[in-house]
């Protein structure tokens, strides 16, 4: 459930879905979700198979999610302005929400290693998966409400420090990335 983050997603989606309708907003939680949910079950799944057909390992996993995290993270704290807002503008789709924000590297590789200590309960790991997916999901359905409680102000104050907080949290993931590729050398 903690590597999923929907507290932590509140104000990426907030900010993300903030030009919707509610109803439309709804929608597009429950499908980033199973979006997500998909993904995650194909790296509990298949997900050593896949990343060595790619000729990648778990630590380029870890690194190339450092980078995409911490670039996400300053977008979050520095909103871009001028032409590249348009290009982004609409409804999002996959990215950032269903990845990287729920089945983020932190996830994929969680399930991963998950499997690869213990592949006898992969049912069990499927099934505390849906019951994370479930959470998250109710949770940033009433992101809205939370947000409208706190007010807007708070919510924007709460972007800037998860913003803040995910560089930290991208930065420690390469760091333990070239730290793991090193130890391998």
């Amino acid at each position: 459930m903690l590597i999923l983050d929907p507290l932590g997603n509140i104000p990426l989606f907030a900010s993300s879905l903030r030009p919707m309708d509610a109803a439309r907003r709804w929608r597009v939680i429950v499908r980033e979700h199973a979006i997500a949910f998909v993904i995650l079950l194909g790296f509990l799944f298949s997900g050593e198979t896949f990343l060595s057909a790619l000729g990648l390992s778990s630590v380029s996993l870890q690194l190339a999610g450092g980078v995409v995290l911490f670039l996400i993270a300053i977008r979050m704290i520095f909103p871009p302005t001028g032409g590249s807002e348009e290009v982004l503008a609409g409804e999002p789709f996959i990215v950032p929400l269903a990845v990287p924000a729920i089945a983020g590297p932190s996830s994929m590789a969680t399930v991963m290693l998950l499997v690869s200590q213990q592949p006898a309960r992969i049912l069990e790991w499927a099934g505390a998966l849906t019951v994370a997916m479930m959470v998250s999901l109710l949770l940033l359905l009433g992101a809205n409400r939370i947000q409208h409680l706190l007010g807007d102000r708070f919510v924007l104050a709460m972007e800037k420090l998860m913003g803040l907080i995910l560089v930290a949290v991208g930065i420690e993931m390469l760091v333990r990335g070239y730290r793991t590729l090193l130890a391998s050398l």
